[in-house]
Protein backbone atom coordinates (compact mmCIF):
# COMPACT_ATOMS: atom_id res chain seq x y z
CA UNK A 1 0.00 0.00 0.00
CA UNK A 2 1.48 2.98 -1.09
CA UNK A 3 3.32 5.22 1.80
CA UNK A 4 0.90 8.26 3.08
CA UNK A 5 -2.82 6.86 1.49
CA UNK A 6 -4.97 6.95 4.27
CA UNK A 7 -6.52 3.54 5.98
CA UNK A 8 -8.39 1.68 3.17
CA UNK A 9 -10.71 -1.86 3.40
CA UNK A 10 -9.11 -4.52 1.60
CA UNK A 11 -11.80 -6.64 -0.05
CA UNK A 12 -10.43 -10.15 -1.74
CA UNK A 13 -11.76 -11.05 -5.25
CA UNK A 14 -10.98 -13.89 -7.49
CA UNK A 15 -9.74 -12.85 -10.42
CA UNK A 16 -9.84 -16.60 -12.98
CA UNK A 17 -7.52 -18.84 -10.55
CA UNK A 18 -6.04 -15.88 -8.76
CA UNK A 19 -7.01 -14.47 -5.95
CA UNK A 20 -5.86 -10.51 -6.07
CA UNK A 21 -6.66 -7.94 -3.02
CA UNK A 22 -8.34 -4.97 -4.17
CA UNK A 23 -8.60 -1.89 -2.53
CA UNK A 24 -12.33 -0.68 -1.62
CA UNK A 25 -12.60 2.89 -1.07
CA UNK A 26 -13.38 3.93 2.12
CA UNK A 27 -15.83 6.55 3.39
CA UNK A 28 -13.47 9.61 3.86
CA UNK A 29 -10.46 8.52 2.10
CA UNK A 30 -8.50 11.05 0.41
CA UNK A 31 -5.87 9.30 -2.26
CA UNK A 32 -2.37 10.76 -2.71
CA UNK A 33 -2.08 13.02 -5.36
CA UNK A 34 0.54 12.18 -8.36
CA UNK A 35 -0.40 14.59 -10.82
CA UNK A 36 -3.70 15.84 -12.72
CA UNK A 37 -3.69 13.67 -16.92
CA UNK A 38 -7.24 12.58 -16.66
CA UNK A 39 -9.48 14.37 -18.61
CA UNK A 40 -12.20 12.09 -20.11
CA UNK A 41 -14.48 10.26 -17.97
CA UNK A 42 -16.19 7.67 -20.18
CA UNK A 43 -18.95 5.46 -18.66
CA UNK A 44 -21.28 2.49 -19.66
CA UNK A 45 -24.23 0.93 -17.75
CA UNK A 46 -26.67 -1.04 -19.69
CA UNK A 47 -29.89 -2.36 -16.68
CA UNK A 48 -30.61 -0.94 -13.81
CA UNK A 49 -28.20 2.18 -15.25
CA UNK A 50 -30.06 4.97 -14.61
CA UNK A 51 -30.33 5.43 -11.54
CA UNK A 52 -26.74 4.37 -11.18
CA UNK A 53 -25.78 7.36 -13.68
CA UNK A 54 -28.44 9.51 -11.98
CA UNK A 55 -26.65 8.90 -8.63
CA UNK A 56 -22.75 9.90 -9.67
CA UNK A 57 -23.98 12.60 -11.69
CA UNK A 58 -25.33 14.47 -8.81
CA UNK A 59 -22.38 14.17 -7.29
CA UNK A 60 -20.07 15.06 -10.12
CA UNK A 61 -18.38 19.15 -8.88
CA UNK A 62 -19.45 22.23 -11.03
CA UNK A 63 -15.72 22.71 -11.73
CA UNK A 64 -14.64 18.75 -13.19
CA UNK A 65 -11.81 19.62 -15.19
CA UNK A 66 -12.96 16.53 -17.73
CA UNK A 67 -15.37 15.36 -20.28
CA UNK A 68 -17.89 13.29 -19.16
CA UNK A 69 -19.33 10.46 -21.90
CA UNK A 70 -22.38 8.01 -21.20
CA UNK A 71 -23.17 5.45 -23.06
CA UNK A 72 -26.35 3.25 -22.03
CA UNK A 73 -27.41 0.44 -23.73
CA UNK A 74 -31.30 1.47 -24.96
CA UNK A 75 -33.79 -0.01 -27.87
CA UNK A 76 -32.88 1.78 -30.96
CA UNK A 77 -36.44 2.79 -31.34
CA UNK A 78 -36.76 4.10 -28.02
CA UNK A 79 -36.55 7.70 -27.44
CA UNK A 80 -34.36 8.55 -25.08
CA UNK A 81 -34.97 11.37 -22.00
CA UNK A 82 -31.59 10.05 -20.40
CA UNK A 83 -30.08 13.91 -21.19
CA UNK A 84 -32.60 15.28 -19.66
CA UNK A 85 -32.86 13.04 -16.87
CA UNK A 86 -29.07 13.55 -16.27
CA UNK A 87 -29.24 17.52 -16.67
CA UNK A 88 -32.01 17.93 -13.92
CA UNK A 89 -29.84 15.37 -11.66
CA UNK A 90 -26.17 17.60 -10.94
CA UNK A 91 -24.61 20.70 -11.86
CA UNK A 92 -22.89 19.73 -14.99
CA UNK A 93 -24.54 20.45 -18.33
CA UNK A 94 -25.83 17.58 -20.23
CA UNK A 95 -27.01 16.79 -23.90
CA UNK A 96 -26.83 14.13 -26.31
CA UNK A 97 -23.99 14.12 -28.60
CA UNK A 98 -24.02 15.61 -31.81
CA UNK A 99 -21.34 14.29 -34.56
CA UNK A 100 -18.05 16.64 -34.68
CA UNK A 101 -18.62 18.23 -31.41
CA UNK A 102 -15.84 18.74 -29.40
CA UNK A 103 -15.25 17.39 -25.73
CA UNK A 104 -15.46 20.05 -23.19
CA UNK A 105 -14.12 19.66 -19.88
CA UNK A 106 -17.32 19.96 -17.34
CA UNK A 107 -19.70 18.73 -19.64
CA UNK A 108 -21.58 15.71 -20.31
CA UNK A 109 -22.76 13.96 -23.77
CA UNK A 110 -24.70 10.90 -24.32
CA UNK A 111 -24.96 8.40 -26.71
CA UNK A 112 -28.67 9.34 -28.78
CA UNK A 113 -30.44 6.02 -29.74
CA UNK A 114 -29.08 3.32 -32.58
CA UNK A 115 -25.72 5.45 -33.07
CA UNK A 116 -22.56 4.60 -31.44
CA UNK A 117 -20.40 7.56 -29.65
CA UNK A 118 -17.22 6.76 -30.74
CA UNK A 119 -14.07 9.19 -29.69
CA UNK A 120 -11.67 10.45 -32.36
CA UNK A 121 -8.99 13.07 -30.83
CA UNK A 122 -10.73 15.90 -29.07
CA UNK A 123 -14.28 15.13 -30.51
CA UNK A 124 -17.69 13.19 -30.62
CA UNK A 125 -18.35 11.42 -33.37
CA UNK A 126 -21.52 9.87 -34.51
CA UNK A 127 -21.55 6.43 -36.42
CA UNK A 128 -24.32 3.95 -37.41
CA UNK A 129 -20.79 0.69 -37.64
CA UNK A 130 -22.01 -2.51 -36.78
CA UNK A 131 -24.13 -3.57 -33.31
CA UNK A 132 -21.61 -4.87 -30.78
CA UNK A 133 -23.33 -7.52 -28.30
CA UNK A 134 -26.21 -6.82 -29.94
CA UNK A 135 -26.24 -3.18 -28.34
CA UNK A 136 -26.13 0.18 -30.85
CA UNK A 137 -25.08 2.19 -29.24
CA UNK A 138 -22.69 -0.25 -27.50
CA UNK A 139 -20.08 0.51 -24.07
CA UNK A 140 -17.07 -1.05 -25.61
CA UNK A 141 -16.97 1.03 -29.15
CA UNK A 142 -16.92 4.15 -26.66
CA UNK A 143 -14.48 2.47 -24.44
CA UNK A 144 -12.11 1.18 -27.33
CA UNK A 145 -12.05 4.32 -29.04
CA UNK A 146 -11.70 6.71 -25.95
CA UNK A 147 -8.90 4.34 -25.22
CA UNK A 148 -7.10 4.69 -28.66
CA UNK A 149 -7.91 8.48 -28.75
CA UNK A 150 -6.77 9.63 -25.55
CA UNK A 151 -4.39 6.38 -23.93
CA UNK A 152 -3.67 7.09 -20.40
CA UNK A 153 -6.13 10.35 -19.76
CA UNK A 154 -9.25 8.28 -20.02
CA UNK A 155 -11.17 6.79 -16.83
CA UNK A 156 -13.00 4.13 -17.47
CA UNK A 157 -16.14 3.15 -15.40
CA UNK A 158 -18.68 -0.08 -15.67
CA UNK A 159 -21.96 -0.43 -13.95
CA UNK A 160 -24.80 -1.88 -13.37
CA UNK A 161 -25.84 -4.15 -16.23
CA UNK A 162 -26.24 -7.94 -17.38
CA UNK A 163 -23.65 -10.17 -19.46
CA UNK A 164 -20.40 -9.34 -19.89
CA UNK A 165 -21.01 -5.96 -21.79
CA UNK A 166 -18.16 -3.23 -21.23
CA UNK A 167 -15.51 -5.61 -19.50
CA UNK A 168 -13.37 -5.56 -23.24
CA UNK A 169 -13.29 -1.69 -23.86
CA UNK A 170 -12.21 -1.87 -19.89
CA UNK A 171 -9.22 -3.91 -20.74
CA UNK A 172 -8.27 -1.78 -24.05
CA UNK A 173 -8.55 1.29 -21.28
CA UNK A 174 -6.40 -0.38 -18.97
CA UNK A 175 -3.81 -1.55 -21.37
CA UNK A 176 -3.67 1.74 -22.83
CA UNK A 177 -3.06 3.28 -19.49
CA UNK A 178 -6.22 4.29 -18.28
CA UNK A 179 -7.67 4.14 -15.01
CA UNK A 180 -10.04 1.14 -14.74
CA UNK A 181 -13.04 1.95 -12.13
CA UNK A 182 -15.86 -0.81 -11.88
CA UNK A 183 -18.91 -0.13 -9.56
CA UNK A 184 -19.87 -2.69 -6.49
CA UNK A 185 -21.05 -5.73 -7.69
CA UNK A 186 -22.94 -6.45 -4.60
CA UNK A 187 -24.54 -3.51 -4.80
CA UNK A 188 -25.46 -3.14 -8.71
CA UNK A 189 -28.96 -3.75 -9.78
CA UNK A 190 -27.60 -6.08 -12.30
CA UNK A 191 -24.02 -7.00 -11.19
CA UNK A 192 -23.47 -8.91 -14.71
CA UNK A 193 -21.18 -6.63 -16.12
CA UNK A 194 -19.23 -5.55 -12.53
CA UNK A 195 -18.71 -8.93 -12.16
CA UNK A 196 -17.04 -9.75 -15.36
CA UNK A 197 -15.23 -6.80 -15.39
CA UNK A 198 -13.31 -7.68 -12.27
CA UNK A 199 -13.02 -11.09 -14.16
CA UNK A 200 -11.09 -10.13 -16.98
CA UNK A 201 -9.56 -6.95 -16.29
CA UNK A 202 -6.67 -5.78 -13.60
CA UNK A 203 -9.14 -3.00 -12.23
CA UNK A 204 -7.65 -0.11 -10.26
CA UNK A 205 -11.08 0.20 -7.98
CA UNK A 206 -13.89 -1.28 -7.04
CA UNK A 207 -16.22 1.11 -5.68
CA UNK A 208 -20.02 1.67 -3.97
CA UNK A 209 -22.13 3.87 -6.03
CA UNK A 210 -22.77 6.69 -3.04
CA UNK A 211 -19.03 7.20 -3.43
CA UNK A 212 -18.67 6.69 -7.42
CA UNK A 213 -18.63 10.49 -7.78
CA UNK A 214 -15.92 11.59 -5.51
CA UNK A 215 -13.45 8.55 -6.60
CA UNK A 216 -13.96 9.91 -10.54
CA UNK A 217 -13.07 13.63 -9.22
CA UNK A 218 -10.49 12.77 -7.05
CA UNK A 219 -9.00 10.87 -10.09
CA UNK A 220 -9.72 13.57 -12.36
CA UNK A 221 -7.91 16.20 -9.79
CA UNK A 222 -5.22 14.22 -9.95
CA UNK A 223 -5.31 11.46 -6.99
CA UNK A 224 -4.41 8.30 -7.74
CA UNK A 225 -5.32 4.76 -6.98
CA UNK A 226 -3.74 1.60 -5.22
CA UNK A 227 -0.82 0.45 -7.45
CA UNK A 228 -1.79 -2.58 -9.62
CA UNK A 229 0.22 -4.93 -12.16
CA UNK A 230 1.77 -2.84 -15.26
CA UNK A 231 -0.47 -3.03 -18.37
CA UNK A 232 -0.34 -5.64 -21.19
CA UNK A 233 -0.54 -4.03 -24.64
CA UNK A 234 -3.83 -5.65 -26.73
CA UNK A 235 -3.23 -7.15 -29.74
CA UNK A 236 -3.41 -10.41 -31.70
CA UNK A 237 -1.38 -13.01 -30.67
CA UNK A 238 -0.35 -14.78 -34.30
CA UNK A 239 1.00 -17.82 -31.96
CA UNK A 240 -2.52 -19.24 -30.81
CA UNK A 241 -3.74 -22.26 -33.19
CA UNK A 242 -6.89 -23.03 -30.70
CA UNK A 243 -9.15 -20.00 -32.47
CA UNK A 244 -13.03 -20.81 -32.46
CA UNK A 245 -14.41 -19.77 -35.91
CA UNK A 246 -18.51 -19.43 -36.18
CA UNK A 247 -21.04 -17.56 -38.04
CA UNK A 248 -22.38 -14.47 -37.11
CA UNK A 249 -25.81 -14.53 -35.53
CA UNK A 250 -26.87 -11.10 -37.07
CA UNK A 251 -25.50 -11.15 -41.17
CA UNK A 252 -24.45 -14.96 -41.36
CA UNK A 253 -20.69 -13.76 -42.23
CA UNK A 254 -17.86 -15.63 -40.78
CA UNK A 255 -17.15 -14.87 -36.92
CA UNK A 256 -13.35 -14.82 -35.86
CA UNK A 257 -11.73 -15.06 -32.66
CA UNK A 258 -9.70 -12.80 -31.52
CA UNK A 259 -8.64 -11.10 -28.22
CA UNK A 260 -9.42 -7.37 -27.04
CA UNK A 261 -6.39 -6.84 -24.20
CA UNK A 262 -6.73 -10.56 -23.13
CA UNK A 263 -10.07 -10.88 -23.49
CA UNK A 264 -11.94 -13.14 -26.21
CA UNK A 265 -14.17 -11.44 -28.77
CA UNK A 266 -15.35 -12.29 -31.71
CA UNK A 267 -15.69 -10.65 -35.11
CA UNK A 268 -17.22 -10.77 -38.45
CA UNK A 269 -16.00 -9.45 -41.66
CA UNK A 270 -18.69 -6.69 -41.47
CA UNK A 271 -17.38 -5.92 -38.10
CA UNK A 272 -20.32 -7.06 -35.38
CA UNK A 273 -18.51 -7.96 -32.52
CA UNK A 274 -19.15 -10.47 -29.82
CA UNK A 275 -18.03 -11.01 -26.03
CA UNK A 276 -18.45 -14.64 -25.00
CA UNK A 277 -21.75 -14.37 -23.12
CA UNK A 278 -23.34 -12.51 -25.85
CA UNK A 279 -22.07 -14.42 -28.51
CA UNK A 280 -23.65 -17.69 -26.54
CA UNK A 281 -26.87 -16.04 -26.25
CA UNK A 282 -27.12 -14.37 -29.92
CA UNK A 283 -26.75 -18.24 -31.07
CA UNK A 284 -29.62 -19.74 -28.86
CA UNK A 285 -31.89 -16.94 -30.10
CA UNK A 286 -31.05 -17.90 -33.96
CA UNK A 287 -31.17 -21.65 -32.73
CA UNK A 288 -34.37 -21.43 -31.62
CA UNK A 289 -35.50 -19.03 -34.28
CA UNK A 290 -34.16 -21.73 -37.23
CA UNK A 291 -36.11 -24.53 -34.76
CA UNK A 292 -39.59 -22.79 -35.11
CA UNK A 293 -38.99 -22.11 -38.85
CA UNK A 294 -38.44 -25.77 -39.19
CA UNK A 295 -41.52 -26.19 -37.33
CA UNK A 296 -43.62 -24.09 -39.13
CA UNK A 297 -42.26 -25.43 -42.60
CA UNK A 298 -42.89 -28.72 -41.51
CA UNK A 299 -46.31 -27.96 -40.75
CA UNK A 300 -47.19 -25.79 -44.07
CA UNK A 301 -45.79 -29.00 -45.87
CA UNK A 302 -47.89 -30.91 -44.27
CA UNK A 303 -50.98 -28.80 -45.25
CA UNK A 304 -49.80 -28.80 -48.99
CA UNK A 305 -49.22 -32.26 -49.44
CA UNK A 306 -52.40 -33.06 -47.71
CA UNK A 307 -54.35 -30.83 -50.24
CA UNK A 308 -51.94 -32.82 -53.13
CA UNK A 309 -53.64 -35.54 -51.93
CA UNK A 310 -57.39 -34.23 -51.93
CA UNK A 311 -56.79 -33.00 -55.41
CA UNK A 312 -55.68 -36.73 -56.32
CA UNK A 313 -58.73 -38.36 -54.82
CA UNK A 314 -60.44 -35.32 -56.69
CA UNK A 315 -59.01 -36.96 -59.95
CA UNK A 316 -58.86 -40.88 -58.95
CA UNK A 317 -55.55 -41.14 -58.33
CA UNK A 318 -55.96 -43.05 -55.77
CA UNK A 319 -51.89 -44.08 -55.38
CA UNK A 320 -50.88 -40.98 -55.11
CA UNK A 321 -53.02 -39.47 -53.00
CA UNK A 322 -51.82 -42.44 -50.16
CA UNK A 323 -48.36 -41.42 -51.08
CA UNK A 324 -49.02 -37.96 -50.67
CA UNK A 325 -50.98 -38.50 -47.44
CA UNK A 326 -48.29 -40.39 -46.01
CA UNK A 327 -45.49 -37.63 -46.70
CA UNK A 328 -48.20 -35.34 -44.86
CA UNK A 329 -48.65 -37.72 -41.63
CA UNK A 330 -44.89 -37.96 -41.56
CA UNK A 331 -44.09 -34.30 -41.87
CA UNK A 332 -46.22 -33.19 -39.11
CA UNK A 333 -44.96 -35.97 -36.98
CA UNK A 334 -41.28 -34.18 -37.83
CA UNK A 335 -42.75 -31.23 -37.10
CA UNK A 336 -44.54 -32.83 -33.66
CA UNK A 337 -40.64 -34.28 -33.24
CA UNK A 338 -38.74 -30.57 -33.54
CA UNK A 339 -41.24 -28.72 -31.07
CA UNK A 340 -40.36 -31.27 -28.30
CA UNK A 341 -37.04 -31.06 -29.26
CA UNK A 342 -37.49 -27.03 -28.91
CA UNK A 343 -39.58 -27.08 -25.58
CA UNK A 344 -36.80 -29.40 -24.01
CA UNK A 345 -34.00 -26.94 -25.49
CA UNK A 346 -35.78 -24.34 -24.05
CA UNK A 347 -34.70 -24.85 -20.05
CA UNK A 348 -31.19 -26.58 -21.27
CA UNK A 349 -29.04 -25.73 -24.56
CA UNK A 350 -31.10 -22.65 -25.60
CA UNK A 351 -31.44 -21.32 -22.17
CA UNK A 352 -29.73 -17.72 -22.03
CA UNK A 353 -25.76 -18.25 -20.56
CA UNK A 354 -26.26 -17.34 -16.30
CA UNK A 355 -23.99 -14.63 -14.51
CA UNK A 356 -21.24 -16.19 -12.34
CA UNK A 357 -23.60 -15.25 -9.43
CA UNK A 358 -26.60 -16.98 -10.96
CA UNK A 359 -24.74 -19.86 -11.17
CA UNK A 360 -23.40 -20.00 -7.41
CA UNK A 361 -26.74 -19.60 -6.21
CA UNK A 362 -28.34 -22.42 -8.15
CA UNK A 363 -25.41 -24.76 -7.26
CA UNK A 364 -26.79 -23.65 -3.57
CA UNK A 365 -29.96 -24.67 -4.06
CA UNK A 366 -31.63 -21.22 -3.95
CA UNK A 367 -33.51 -19.49 -7.14
CA UNK A 368 -31.69 -16.62 -9.28
CA UNK A 369 -33.40 -13.72 -9.56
Amino acid sequence: MPTGLPRTDRVRWCIGSHARTLFRVGSSEILDEVGHDRDLVVLGASAGGVEALKRIVAGLPADLPAAVCIVLHIAPSSPSALAKILERAGPLPCRPAADGEVLRAGEILVAPPDRHLVIEDGSARLTVGPRENGHRPAVDVLFRSAAAARHSRVVGVVLSGNRDDGAAGLAAIKASGGVAVVQDPAEALYAGMPTNALEHVSVDAVVPLHLMAETISSIVKGHGLPGSPPPVQPGWDPKRTDRLTSVCPECGGVLIERDEAGMPQWECHVGHRYSPSSLADAQGDRVEMALWTAVRMLRDRSALLHRMADQSEDREQRRSARRFRRQADDATTQADLVREALAQAAEGTLAAVPAEEEEETVAAGGSAE
